[in-house]
């Protein structure tokens, strides 16, 4: 008899729902946009709705489900299971509830919640060839952060919240602040987000001629990686932003020592030369232990919610060795 899989995908703009059979084969998937607001119960029930639609689509019933993995947004609180106080988020979204209803929708208590690059990285370890035991998965997006995995075990952190890498300091003298309110973090420099303020503080520093149209309001890390064969100033902006790359995948190739890191997230994906080849230009130069294999992610935009899938599969590890067999 075919197991039935579930994996959710929570993001601040996308909810998306994959069901899977035991092989991790897709069925059925769907999506909704994330409420936002007016509570977090909103979110939740939104959660609810496009799952028990999903489920019903690939004609089977909720209780039919062996297990369900989650890849959401952050923080979370793995106490309660659920997401306290979202960061991209409005402010009136202070708790959102995920493995307590869902329990209860699925009639299981494997309902497993990850952080959504932790979920990253059981996806790629899932699908990888080798079923890594040390590796990462590195999101390089609105904002920046990774999954780790050490040992065959996936670092979620006490509360669910490791692999915040985007957070480590990589310009002691801070001159850009990060969104949560630090100065010189990675994310402050690389994040899709953050990329146009950093080109406009270069652009203050360089006497450069250039096109780019900084002074508009919807300028863009687009317009940046766009231009940087035609235009000398985003031509140093990029080089940088790979410098800035290269010393954070550093410190996380220190800190961890994995055989393999995967990159993913829009910016990378969109601009995967310009993103991965400085990194690799530069790495064999900052780390003096194992320099590793660093790829484009294989699951591209699908890689959190097949993630999430693997872990289902999985019992949370993406591990092979774990494979559901109901």
């Amino acid at each position: 008899m075919m197991g039935y899989y579930v994996g959710i995908d929570l993001g601040a703009t996308n909810i998306r729902v994959v069901v899977a059979s035991d092989d991790a084969s897709v069925i059925e998937s769907g999506g909704v946009s994330t409420p936002q607001g007016p509570s977090g119960i909103a979110v939740t029930e939104a959660v609810l709705r496009v799952t028990r639609n999903t489920c019903q689509a690939a004609s089977i019933s909720p209780d039919q489900v062996s297990a369900a993995g989650i890849g959401a947004i952050g923080p979370l609180n793995l106490t309660s299971g659920s997401v306290e106080d979202p960061a991209n988020l409005p402010n009136t979204i202070d708790e959102i509830p995920l493995t307590g209803p869902l329990s209860v929708l699925f009639d299981t208590e494997r309902v497993f919640l990850h952080n959504d690059t932790n979920a990253g990285a059981i996806g790629e370890r899932f699908h990888a060839d080798t079923n890594p035991d040390d590796m990462a998965y590195l999101t390089i997006s609105s904002g920046i952060g990774a999954g780790v995995c050490v040992d065959g075990s996936v670092i979620d952190g006490w509360d669910g919240n490791a692999g915040e890498v985007g957070h480590m300091t990589v310009d002691p003298r801070g001159k850009l602040t990060c969104g949560c309110g630090h100065d010189g973090h990675w994310e402050a420099y690389c994040s899709g987000n953050n990329i146009p303020h950093y080109a406009r503080a270069l652009a203050d520093e360089q006497t450069i001629e250039t096109d780019l149209p900084l002074s508009d309001p919807d300028f863009s890390a687009k317009d940046v990686f766009l231009r940087a064969d035609e235009d000398r100033l985003a031509a140093h902006i990029v080089e940088q932003l790979g410098r800035w790359n290269a010393i954070g995948v550093a410190n996380l190739i220190h800190a961890y020592a994995p055989l393999v890191i995967y990159v993913g997230g829009a910016v990378a994906l969109n601009n995967p030369t310009a993103v991965l080849d400085p990194i690799r230009a530069h790495i064999d130069d900052m780390v003096m232990s194992n320099v590793p294999e660093i790829k484009l992610t294989t699951l591209g935009d699908d890689v959190v919610v097949m993630g999430a899938v693997a872990s289902a599969l999985t019992g949370g590890t993406g591990d092979h060795s774990h494979l559901r067999m109901d």
